[in-house]
């Protein structure tokens, strides 16, 4: 059997997104992004000039914990004072949505191209956001069946606002077993063996997380950072403390550049809430709150403190921990960096580097077969109606559709002929067929010969039980829930489907999308 199709998509996003993407925001919103093989070379060289912590990894290697191929590239960058290009996501529920590994790919396939243009070791790193606190986003996933998208949900935690590295996962074995359900005949058992060990009755959302992003991303050299370890905390205090100190200053500073990217005509990514600082710190029951301006000095000076960085300081810390070349993030992290470079500047940091990750769709053989034999394409099913009358029509039986035919075009043949009459100089006070009359009526006329073909075309699609349902496979498949196939479907069936194939082929497209940002062969 042939495999799957991996297709490169346009990545979506804002205005602001976009604008970034295609490098016309104003001067400042942005590090500026190297366009030269040489230019590559010297912001490299600047990186490792500014970042002069040698013994960075040591200080993080119990979050990183990297083994193989991960451990391997990790410690010859490190020991060759080379650069990390990074990546991350939050806690997702088996993995999350797909985007979740295209970043990881998109990472491995720059700090490739980084290293091969520069000739400095470069080594990805994903960033696991276990420390984030959104049991929302990280309690579902999707997974597509042959009758629609399934949801599979977490319980409800007993408390809120808590660290997902600190969540209990609880039995989840049900949810592994429709897992496996919808991958179907797994040719690669291994995703889903990793899972069901990831996933166990003593594990907590974050840590399964790591685990099984460990299990499938260090054998292709991506080492898995946890965001939530103590050794990143204690590497991160400084710039914590330094943002909490500065609190004022920097909350100044983004209303300054939110009415600049307002002035601007976008939309900021992350609202300003006054009176709260960018620093998070634990409460009473491992619950997350914001820092208030009013006890930030408190804080800061409190060493027992455990605190974190919001989603804008989050960029400007891990900069200053880790040897960062360049983060790799998606339409939403690409815009709110508009407002990042303003909290480096406040800080005095260096502005951290974003490049934009690699966007993909994956479409599975039985998905090509049935495109293939409805005649329809991946915009036919963007539209919910479009998708359902194309294939209706095309059901339609031969006398019906000669009959509808030959329906518009009488229809056509008599407008045009009193048209004509229309047209025709009259000799008379009053013209006896005003165009006016004439263009009401084959409007009418169009009208209901749309409202008959609607109707017709309305009861073959109440008749074509298994073209709807194979429309409902495509979908589900292609554009689950609406939306795009890699901010919603979990990847594991998929990789349990097509195994380590798959995802050399999503590397593949993605070491295309690393060459079209960093030029090898035009230098300056």
């Amino acid at each position: 059997m042939s495999g799957p199709r991996v297709i490169t998509q346009q990545l979506g996003g804002s205005a602001l997104t976009q604008a970034a993407i295609d490098g016309v925001v104003p001067e400042g919103w942005y590090a500026r992004r190297p366009q030269t093989a040489g230019e590559w070379r010297s912001y490299v060289a600047s990186v490792q000039e500014q970042f002069a912590d040698p013994a960075w990894l040591l200080a993080l290697f119990p979050a990183i914990a990297p083994s193989g191929a991960a451990r391997d590239r990790l410690d010859r960058t490190a020991r060759a004072g080379g650069v990390v290009v990074t990546t991350g996501q939050q806690p997702g529920l088996f993995g999350g949505p797909v985007y979740t590994w295209s970043k990881a790919v998109a990472a491995l396939a720059l700090a490739d191209q980084l290293e091969a243009i520069t000739g400095v070791p470069s080594a990805p790193v994903f960033w696991a956001a276990t420390d984030d606190s959104d049991f929302a986003e990280g309690s579902v996933t999707y997974i597509a069946t042959p009758t629609g998208v399934q949801a599979l949900t977490l319980p409800t935690p007993e408390r809120e606002g808590v660290s997902l590295r600190d969540v209990p996962l609880g039995d989840v074995s049900a949810l592994v077993r429709e897992l496996e359900a919808g991958a179907g005949s797994a040719v690669y058992p291994g995703a889903l063996s990793a899972t069901r060990a990831a996933y166990g009755p003593d594990a907590t959302i974050g840590s399964a997380y790591l685990a099984l992003l460990r299990s499938q991303l260090e054998p292709l050299g991506i080492a898995v950072l946890d965001a939530g370890h103590p050794a990143v905390r204690a590497a991160a205090r400084p710039t914590l403390s330094l943002a909490l100190e500065r609190s004022e200053i920097l909350e100044a500073a983004l209303a300054d550049r939110d009415r600049a990217i307002a002035a601007a005509g976008y939309t900021t990514q992350v609202p300003l809430v006054r009176g709260l600082t960018l620093v998070l710190a634990e409460e009473g029951g491992g619950s997350r709150r914001r820092v208030s301006a009013a006890s930030a000095t408190q804080v800061a000076r409190d060493a027992t403190a455990v605190v974190g960085p919001n989603v804008l300081l989050r960029p400007v810390v891990e900069r200053a921990i880790l040897p960062t070349a360049s983060y790799v993030g998606g339409p939403g992290e690409l815009a709110y960096f508009a407002q990042v470079s303003a909290v480096a500047e406040t800080l005095g940091l260096p502005a951290p580097l974003v490049l934009p990750r690699w966007s993909g769709l994956i479409v599975e053989p039985h998905i090509e077969r049935l495109l293939a034999r409805h005649a329809l394409t991946f915009d036919d099913l963007r539209d919910p109606h479009a998708a359902e009358g194309h294939l209706a029509r095309a059901a339609l039986p031969r006398p019906v559709t000669d009959a509808l035919s030959g329906f518009r075009t009488g229809l056509r043949s008599l407008t045009q002929s009193l048209a004509m009459i229309a047209s025709a100089p009259d000799t008379g006070d009053d013209a006896l067929l005003p165009k006016s009359v004439v263009a009401g009526l084959t409007r009418d006329f169009d009208r209901r010969a749309e409202r008959l073909e609607r109707r017709v075309v309305a009861t073959a699609k109440r008749r074509s039980g298994e073209m709807l349902r194979e429309l409902t496979t495509l979908r589900a498949a292609l554009y689950p829930r609406g939306k795009a196939q890699e901010r919603t479907l979990n990847f594991l069936p998929m990789l349990a489907r097509h195994g380590p194939p798959l995802l050399m082929q999503m590397l593949d497209r993605a070491r295309e999308h690393a060459e079209r940002l960093m030029p090898a062969d035009r230098d300056g």
